[in-house]
């Protein structure tokens, strides 16, 4: 009895020890699963990130590119050749071709059942100023500028000049076909060549395309000169081909800057 009511005492005094310690733990417990609740509603909340459509923003390279090419369309605008219009001589002999964007015009017109095809590209332009240069030997050149002016006297001033391609065909038959450069006053004939219209691309590549033609004999280089002034490759036409082509050098200048103007505003 006395082992059975120690056993009971022992029992009942542990009891609310357990209690204890179980109200204990489930206090802890509380608390712990209350902590992150609390910490969560504690912090602050990242703040949302809204989307937006706008662009970034251009880089300063861009602005400063748009700023000088403003000045140089302004600096082009200011000038008289790219709007001016040219006025075609009463006996022009050819229909003139000129597409905006492109840096060739193509005169056409037939002469005695012939097909005449003249391509004008842009103008090689001289200016007449010379860049500068620093001169080291600046002493020496003066010593020789005797015999440099002797060698000038040879030679012809530099003129702008104008690249012509002139073919001349009769129906399927052969073609002739020229290449030129054409001065203010003049026409020089660089190369002569006849080919075949054959559709084989390779074979035209190789074909013979005639000597050199300052090689040719005086008399047949004058006799050429003449054919083709009598189709129209005369002065007149090439005074007005480079007034011509000097202007629309500018116009495409213009419509060039105004390009590059839209694609680095997007």
């Amino acid at each position: 009895m006395a082992l059975f009511a120690a056993a009971r005492r022992a029992a009942a005094s542990s009891v609310p020890i357990l209690l204890r310690a179980s109200a204990s733990s489930g206090s802890h417990r509380s608390a712990a699963l209350h902590r992150p609740l609390a910490a969560a509603v504690a912090r602050p909340k990242p703040r949302s990130m809204p989307f937006s459509s706008a662009p970034a923003t251009r880089p300063s390279s861009d602005a400063e590119l748009l700023s000088v090419i403003d000045s140089e369309i302004k600096y082009a605008e200011d000038c008289d050749d790219h709007d001016r219009v040219e006025e075609i001589p009463d006996n022009f002999p050819f229909k003139i071709s000129d597409e905006k964007g492109t840096n060739v015009v193509t005169l056409k017109r037939t002469y005695q059942g012939e097909q005449i095809e003249v391509v004008a590209h842009m103008p090689s332009l001289v200016t007449g100023d010379e860049p500068d240069h620093d001169r080291d030997g600046e002493d020496e050149g003066e010593d020789k500028e005797g015999d440099d002016n002797e060698e000038d006297e040879g030679q012809k001033p530099e003129q702008s000049s104008v690249p012509l391609t002139v073919t001349i065909s009769k129906g399927d038959g052969p073609v002739l076909e020229f290449t030129c450069t054409a001065y203010p006053d003049e026409v020089l004939i660089n190369s002569l060549s006849v080919t075949q219209p054959s559709g084989d691309d390779e074979h035209d590549m190789i074909a013979y395309g005639g000597p050199d033609f300052n090689d040719l004999d005086e008399n047949l280089q004058r006799a050429f000169h003449k054919y083709l002034e009598l189709r129209g490759i005369s002065p007149m036409t090439t005074n007005f081909l480079h007034e011509y082509m000097i202007n629309k050098d500018s116009r495409e200048y213009l419509l060039w800057l105004r390009k590059l103007k839209d694609y680095f505003k997007q």
